[in-house]
Order: C-alpha cells, then structure tokens, then sequence
C-alpha cells in the first residue's frame, strides 16, 4: 500500500502565506537548500519527508486555492513563478510541487460538500494521472474502481491520489452523446492505493513517479469529476486546462539554473594550452549568448501567453468563447519552454566537454531530467498538430491539450 503522508504541524497561517509575494519569497530561500539535497533527493527516488515539509511551508500546495476559501488565490503567472523558483533549486522538487498543488484546481470540480470533507486544509498534495489508465463500473452511490496507472510524481507523499478512468456498465464502456468513451477522474485515498517501485529513470529520478494499482475500490460519486463543468468554484481557475499552466515553472527554473551554474565556471576557468580566458574566447561568449537568446525568448513567450490568458478569462469570457488563435496561445509557449530548455542544457553540456560527464557535476543531472521531461505528453508532437489543426478547422489529435473536453 501507499505509505501515509508524513505531515508536521500546519504551517502557520501568517502573511507570507497569504500573498504572491510571500509564498514566492519562501520558494526562492528554500531553492538552495534543495539545491543542497539534489543528490540525496536522486539518490532515493523519491521526496525525503523533510523536503515535503520545507515544500509545504512555502505554501506552493496552497497557492491555487481560492480567496473566499481562506486561500491566497495566485493567478497561473505567480504560480508559475514559484514553480520556476522552486525548479531553480532541485527540477524534481519543483516537479513534485507542480503536481502536489494540483488539489485545488481539481476541488473546484467537486461538489462543495465533497470539497469541505476532503480537503480540511489548504496543504493538502495530490498525486496520479488524470487520463484514462482504469475502468469504474457503476456501483449504488459511486463506482468500483479498478485498474493500474503510470507516473504517481510524488505518489509516496500524496494525500489523495487521482485516477483517470472509462466509466462501465454492465462491464461496457459508456459513450456520451459524441460516441467518444466517458471518462472520469476518481480520488482515492492513498492507504486504498498500492504503489508498484517502477521509478528507475535516467532523469526526474527524485519525483518518485511509481505506478500504482488500485483493485476493486470503492469510489463516491462526489469523490470523483469531469473537466466538463465547474462545480465548486468559477473564474480562470475552473478551467479544464488550469493544472498544465504552471508546468513551464519546471523547466525555465532548471535552464536558469544550468545558465547561472555555467557562466560562473565560464569566469574561473582557463584555457591550459594558451593561457585564454574562457570568458574571452568567441565560441564560449556566442554558445552563452545563444543559449540565453532560447531560454529568454522562451521565457517571455510563457509569462506573456499567460498574463493574456488570464486577463481573457478574468474578463468573464470562457475557453470555448476564444479565437482559435487565443486557444492554443498557451499550449505551445508551454511545450516549447521544455524544448528550449532542453536546447539551452545541451549546449551548456557540449560547451564544458568532459567537465560535464563526471557526475559531481549538476550539469549532468540537469540535462538527464530535462531529458526524461520531454518525454511527457504535454510536449508531443501531437500537441503541436492539435494547436495547427484547431486553428486551420481540422481534427486536433489530443484537443484536450487546449482545454478542449466536449
């Protein structure tokens, strides 16, 4: 079975748990003690307990959880910002964070009784994947759940864990009114969920992304949603796609690791043939500024696609009332921040040569786990044939890359 989240006290409710300011300050005194971490934190596959509590006492898994619930509701800007900061300092802390602080975005298509009784506080980290993986056959009052699913990132500290899953009757697979399969996600409490220790990757390896079997268990109906319609909550957050926004926190914050790491060797190091600089030779001085024209350029196209999203939505207008242009101007900036960064990390990796290969070195780590992120569906190819097809009026491969879910 899942082992039980290991929680200290709560954290106290004080200002800088209150504002965009304050939990981003929190995120950014605690990157280098993770930084500090990193090896342990690989070395065990998994978030040490300790390193769980110093991610909750920033507040990252609270940031998403709406005003009128006591929380500091941060727009998908700022909590991009503390995803970036928190990657700064260790890529599968940040990763884990990202996912973790999913639970309010989930809650707000819960029915409000559900959502008082499963979350009592607003620290709460969930787990597991939301897409398809199990089938939940229709029971009296909910559904009995069956199934096994890939890439628990932080499922050995989950306080809930999500499973996606085609919804049975009579051991069919219901259609909607489309013919398309219905499913639905199923929360599940993690001493009802056994974890299976796939995790040994070449990169990400501290996420402690296990699979997970759940068999034969009971759901509620209200511990279960579809990304269809808000229950609990409006406004820019009770979107289908608001969970992915803060995914490109991830990657910039571990290009921009890579880059400080590097020109600050670059400074110190010379050439023992010729006595040159590093700093003053032409190919170092280009790879640097190229690799900084990326991940800038990358940068700013993430915080600008979101800030407009978020200014769209505030407005009172709706995913489905967006151009095709303004629907997919969010998906592609986000795929593209993990391409980039995976561009910047290689040529850093190339530029120090042997320097990189030996694994004291960061840079080794950084170019194995931007590596293994590139792996995940949200940067596919099919994201970008979705955002090509939904903007020319054709048949978008996995639409609900843009939030699309009906």
């Amino acid at each position: 079975m899942a082992e039980p989240a290991v929680r200290t006290a709560e954290p106290n409710a004080d200002e800088g748990l209150k504002t965009a300011a304050g939990i981003l300050s929190r995120a950014k005194a605690a990157a280098p003690l993770l930084r500090a971490r990193s090896e342990e934190i690989e070395q065990a596959r998994r978030l040490p307990a300790d390193v769980v509590e110093l991610l909750r006492s920033t507040g990252v898994f609270r940031m998403a959880v709406a005003e009128e619930r006591g929380g500091p509701g941060l727009t998908s800007v700022q909590q991009t910002e503390v995803i970036e900061a928190l990657s700064y300092g260790d890529p599968s802390a940040g990763w884990c964070a990202m996912i973790g602080m999913d639970t309010p975005l989930y809650s707000a298509f819960l029915p409000e009784s559900a959502v008082d009784e499963m979350f009592p506080h607003p620290d709460m980290i969930t787990a597991g994947l939301i897409l398809p993986a199990g089938r939940a056959e229709r029971a009296p009052g909910g559904y009995r759940l069956t199934g096994r699913w890939q890439f628990g990132s932080g499922i050995t500290h989950a306080d809930w864990v999500s499973a996606g899953s085609f919804v049975t009757s009579g051991g069919e697979v219901e259609t909607g009114a489309d013919g398309a399969p219905v499913w639905r996600v199923m929360l599940v409490p993690p001493d009802e969920v056994e974890t299976v220790d796939t995790w040994h990757t070449t990169g990400l390896r501290g996420s402690g992304s296990r699979d997970y079997v759940i068999t034969d268990v009971f759901v509620p109906e209200e511990h279960s949603f579809s990304f269809g319609t808000p229950l609990s909550r409006r406004g820019p957050l009770a979107t289908p796609d608001a969970f992915v926004r803060n995914m490109p926190g991830v990657p910039l914050g571990l290009a921009r690791a890579a880059l400080d790491h590097v020109r600050e060797h670059v400074l110190t190091r010379v050439n023992r043939s010729t006595g040159e600089r590093w700093s003053d030779n032409y190919r170092v001085q280009l790879t640097i500024g190229e690799a900084e024209m990326d991940y800038q350029t990358a940068r700013h196209a993430v915080y600008g696609s979101l800030a407009r999203q978020w200014e769209l939505l505030a407005s009172g207008r709706s995913l489905d009332d967006f151009t095709a242009d303004e629907r997919i101007a969010t998906a592609l900036p986000r795929l593209n921040a993990f391409r980039a960064a995976r561009r910047v990390v290689t040529k850093l990796y190339d530029l120090l040569a042997t320097t990189s290969i030996y694994q004291p070195s960061p840079v080794d780590r950084w170019l194995r786990d931007i590596t293994t992120m590139c792996q995940h569906i949200v940067v596919q190819d099919q994201i970008v044939q979705s955002a090509g097809a939904h903007v020319l009026g054709g048949t978008p491969l996995f639409p609900f890359a843009l939030g699309i879910v009906d």
